[in-house]
């Protein structure tokens, strides 16, 4: 700690970009995001070979920043690999990092990397080790997870770091208690979750990184079942399925491109084509708010858009248009994840909450409705 203030420094590695940002308190000083190419990422057979490379990209910012990391009180990294857990901090320990290299939650998301990129920068710069809500969190209703095939469940795949923070701002901002509120909160991005929010509690959301829900960048969302097993019958490998999920489906499958603002361009240029599969987005980005809506028995207190796709001002109407109806429509153009993980550390290092231990498997318990 310095001059009384704690330093924290946060890797968030997302689907299309690797984001840092440093922070003296509450205060951030330095941030940046540094967007990756789909080709340059599908050109890694799987995602914890990508670790070299977003190292790289981070070393070399710090660099060329002259970023001053001595002295660090915690490094935080986004996180995600692991099985599921409750929200919250968790301070790093063995387990923990051997669970997420190893990908033991099944996780085809650059989420994986981030408590591991910061492990090799702990391990130059020092400080406490953590990471703060997981992609896999995971606050659901046993019926949440039913599925029509008795072996399958959903799991929780969600962007929880910035739909929780997000909840919890706006809730600040109109003096709201998060633990009294229900809303639905969708962050649209390279990655597309969208979450009902409950009492302080995130009871559903789409499985984002696991082909469920809305199309985006790089994913195919949900597909009809009876059309994949055809796909598959006309020579096509389960492996190419899943690259297909979660890093060549969506915009890059129909235009080649992960660029949202390229595609956008075409739209706003008359491209047909580019304007049906733009308009195909955005209507099951508000088929899936409506889901989440009667979730909520229709109770809900705001609808919560954010991610860096709120840019769109023509996604925007589209949202409002077709769900105003629903509940008041609240634009948060900034994402706060790299907010929410550094106010994550800062709550432990201020002794205002204990880091929680991982334990591995079964930190999270069903009521017997599945075996492991």
């Amino acid at each position: 700690m310095r001059d009384n203030k704690f330093r924290v420094f946060v890797v968030n590695p997302g689907s299309t970009s690797t984001k840092v940002a440093l922070f003296e308190d509450d205060c951030r000083i330095y941030e940046e995001s540094v967007s990756h190419d789909a080709a340059v990422l599908n050109s890694f057979d799987n995602v914890n070979d990508q670790l070299g490379y977003r190292l790289d990209v981070i070393n070399n910012l710090i660099e060329e920043n002259n970023l001053d990391l001595a002295d660090l009180d915690a490094i935080v990294g986004r996180g995600g690999g692991c099985y599921p857990v409750p929200s919250g901090t968790f301070e790093v320990n063995d387990l923990l990092l051997s669970d997420i290299r190893n990908n033991v939650g099944r996780t085809i998301h650059p989420s994986i990397l981030g408590v591991q990129l910061a492990y090799e920068l702990q391990q130059r710069y020092g400080g406490r080790l953590f990471m703060v809500d997981p992609i896999c969190v995971d606050e659901y209703t046993d019926v949440a997870r039913v599925t029509g095939v008795k072996e399958i469940q959903r799991r929780t795949e969600s962007h929880a770091l910035n739909l929780r923070g997000t909840a919890m701002k706006h809730c600040k901002l109109r003096n709201m208690d998060y633990k009294c509120s229900k809303l639905v909160v969708a962050h649209i991005d390279g990655g597309i979750t969208i979450a009902a929010h409950e009492n302080g509690r995130q009871i559903d959301c789409n499985q984002g990184a696991g082909g469920e829900g809305p199309f985006t960048a790089t994913r195919t969302g949900s597909l009809p079942l009876m059309e994949v097993l055809d796909y598959f019958d006309n020579g096509h490998s389960t492996e190419e399925m899943r690259h297909l999920c979660t890093g060549t489906g969506g915009f890059v499958s129909h235009f080649g491109t992960s660029d949202a603002d390229e595609v956008y361009e075409r739209v706003m240029a008359g491209d047909e084509d580019a304007k049906l599969v733009w308009d195909a987005l955005c209507y099951n980005i508000v088929k899936y708010i409506g889901s989440m809506a009667t979730v909520l028995k229709g109770s809900v207190d705001g609808i919560l858009i954010t991610g860096r796709y709120t840019r769109f001002s023509s996604l925007i109407d589209y949202i409002k248009q077709y769900t105003e109806w629903i509940a008041p429509v609240y634009v948060y153009e900034n994402e706060v994840e790299q907010e929410a993980m550094c106010a994550g550390a800062l709550r432990v290092l201020r002794g205002k909450e204990k880091a929680k231990i991982y334990t591995g498997y079964g930190m999270v318990r069903k009521s017997g409705l599945f075996e492991d």
